[in-house]
């Protein structure tokens, strides 16, 4: 090969684009608008905690975030959309604690929760709150235990849906507390709540949002929370723990997936940026106002969070014999 042809085929290899590096996969994400997708109808908590991340995405990475409400199924049509996005980051899911209860039921689903996505980062917490009306004599748990041992079949709890969250968390209670109770379950928390100050039911395993307004004015009492630690909302509240229930964990929450098969790069980015968005005091303080309790980690973390849930929830819809709707 003469000199010549040997320096035009160097110009040549030269001019070639170079493969992207991981460093510069990062710095083009994102290249356009991104969705997140949350599978509930607007004004939800999860819905709320989804539009806070949005806007603080937005001002982060300078692209238009917007959410797209998918509601429908009990969580599933969102699942479904999501699952099926391109996985490049710019479709994300803002799924809640139906994603860890629904494969208990045993149902065949249109997605798998872990083959069709990727952890990115838990993102809120919201606490369940056991509520009693004031004619229960009971002014904290034990003497709720006990009153519910010595009479069996006169309390029934309500809750916002069969299957649900809060469902979910009376059953639980019920196992670990050793009583029986009647399940009582409504559309939505409000008319659970309704017959709850009414009368027509005793307790209720209720979101903080829809509880705490009648908490402070008196006409329902809060003997606990349900979560591990005690609640930014309600500081002065133990936890079911601390009440006497050993083993007690109940909150409904919200995390961030993307499709399967999206770069790890990509995510780290994701995780990293989201991280930030929901530490920024002023996010952390709306949604605590919302009733969400912020508690960012790794995609890791996450993943081992779900796969826990999906066994404990499991186990109680089995030895329940809870059937879904």
């Amino acid at each position: 090969m003469t000199t010549r042809r040997k320096l035009l085929k160097l110009a040549a290899l030269s001019a070639l684009p170079a493969a992207p590096s991981i460093g510069r996969a990062q710095a083009r994400f994102p290249n356009g608008p991104v969705r997140l997708i949350v599978p509930f109808p607007p004004g939800g908590p999860v819905d709320v905690t989804g539009r806070a991340l949005a806007q603080r995405l937005t001002e982060i990475w300078g692209a238009q975030v917007t959410v797209e409400n998918r509601g429908g199924g009990n969580s599933v049509i969102g699942a479904e959309v999501a699952a099926r996005a391109a996985p490049d980051g710019h479709t994300l899911f803002v799924g809640a604690i139906h994603q860890s209860v629904l494969p208990g039921f045993g149902n065949k689903l249109p997605y798998d929760i872990e083959k069709d996505f990727t952890p990115v980062m838990f993102g809120a917490q919201f606490p369940i709150i056991l509520c009693a009306h004031p004619s229960v004599p009971a002014s904290n748990v034990r003497e709720l235990v006990q009153y519910a041992k010595s009479n069996p079949g006169k309390l029934a709890f309500s809750s916002a849906g069969n299957g649900g969250g809060t469902h979910l968390a009376g059953e639980l209670f019920k196992e670990k507390a050793g009583v029986f109770m009647l399940h009582i379950p409504y559309r939505g928390s409000a008319p659970a709540m309704t017959d709850l100050l009414a009368g027509q039911v005793q307790l209720m395993f209720s979101d903080g949002p829809t509880a705490l307004p009648h908490v402070k004015t008196g006409r329902v009492k809060a003997l606990a929370v349900g979560s591990p630690r005690r609640s930014a909302l309600v500081p002065d509240l133990p936890t079911m723990i601390e009440a006497g229930v050993p083993g007690y964990e109940a909150y409904s929450w919200a995390g961030v997936w993307a499709p399967a098969a999206t770069p790890r790069d990509i995510v780290a980015k994701i995780n990293a940026d989201t991280v930030k968005a929901f530490s920024d005091p002023a996010t952390k303080e709306r949604l605590l106002g919302q009733g969400a309790e912020v508690s960012p980690g790794t995609p890791e973390q996450f993943g081992t969070f779900v796969r826990g849930e999906m066994t404990k929830w499991a186990a109680v819809i089995k030895r329940a014999g809870i059937k879904p709707d």
